[in-house]
Order: C-alpha cells, then structure tokens, then sequence
C-alpha cells in the first residue's frame, strides 16, 4: 500500500502538472505589482527615502533591460524585452512541464518566469520597468531593482545551486 502510493506520488509529479510552479509565479508577480504600485502611489519621482545607511527606497523608472542597459536606445527595446519576456515565459511553462518532478529547477524556473512577467506587465502598461530598491555604499549606488528582479535574480542562483548539485551527484 506504501509502495503504491509513493508510486502515484512519484508518477503525479512526473506527470507535468504547472499548478504549483504557476502558483509560484503568480505570487511573485502579485507582491511585484503590489509594490510597485504602492510606491508609485507613495513616493514621488526620484526623491530617496533612506531607510538604513545603505539602502534608499527611490521611485526611478528603466526603459532598458538589466543596470538600464539599451535604456536610450530609442523606444524599439520596450518592445523587443516584452517580447523577449513573453518568449521566455512560454520557454519555461515548457521545461516546468516537462521537468515537473524537480523541485529545485522548477521552483527557480517559476520565480525567474514571474519576474519576467512583472517586468513584461509593466513595459506595456508604463513604457518603463519601476524600480524602487536602491542598495548603496557612501555615493556609489548599486542600480535600483524591483521584486520581479530579486525574483529573477535568486531563480538564476537557485538554477546554479541545483546545475552543481546535480554534477556532484553525478561525479560520485
């Protein structure tokens, strides 16, 4: 009877069910556009609220991509990275089902899809990304981010633990 249940189990996960991974995207994109609202609504643009001596919450927007790269390219990026987000997304909704089974990938691939997704929602509806989180040393600024990026971010270092991991594995 055991046997035969962790048989379903086992065979339920490996059947490519998206629910849980999508759930997680969509909590990260619920708490991004949260946020992102919220400071839109509280703060003015520009104008750093200090909250310790090394980070500021701060209302800037990025037309660009990652540290506003092509952010002065001319208005072409804006849809080129919704593009390349969309893309992205439906590439992962294929690997979440096709590789369902693994936690740790598919719960990296999740994240990284709802960052990207935040991200897509605001350059059609803004034209821009917001960005509020601003990390600092004295007048060095790291440059600001949002969730969807921390979402994106720790994805891709989830997607590396578990590459490492999984050679370890293999190397025994």
């Amino acid at each position: 009877m055991a046997r035969s249940m962790a048989t379903k189990q086992t065979s339920s996960a490996a059947s490519g069910s998206l629910a849980p991974w999508i759930g997680v995207a969509l909590i990260v994109i619920l708490f991004d556009q949260l946020t992102k609202i919220a400071v839109q609504k509280v703060f003015a643009y520009g104008e750093p609220h200090a909250l310790t001596s090394f980070f500021n919450l701060i209302l800037v927007y990025n037309k660009g991509a990652a540290f506003s790269f092509l952010a002065m390219a001319g208005g072409w990026q804006r849809w080129a990275f919704t593009a390349l987000g969309v893309v992205a997304a439906i590439v992962i909704c294929y690997l979440l089902k096709k590789h369902s089974g693994q936690r740790m990938f598919c719960t990296a691939l999740s994240l990284i899809m709802g960052g990207a997704i935040g991200n897509v929602i605001d350059r059609i509806a803004y034209g821009h990304v917001i960005d509020f989180l601003d990390f600092h040393v004295n007048a060095w600024h790291w440059p600001a981010f949002n969730l969807a990026d921390t979402g994106i971010t720790i994805g891709a270092v989830l997607l590396i633990l578990d590459e490492l991991r999984r050679v370890r594995r293999g190397s025994k």
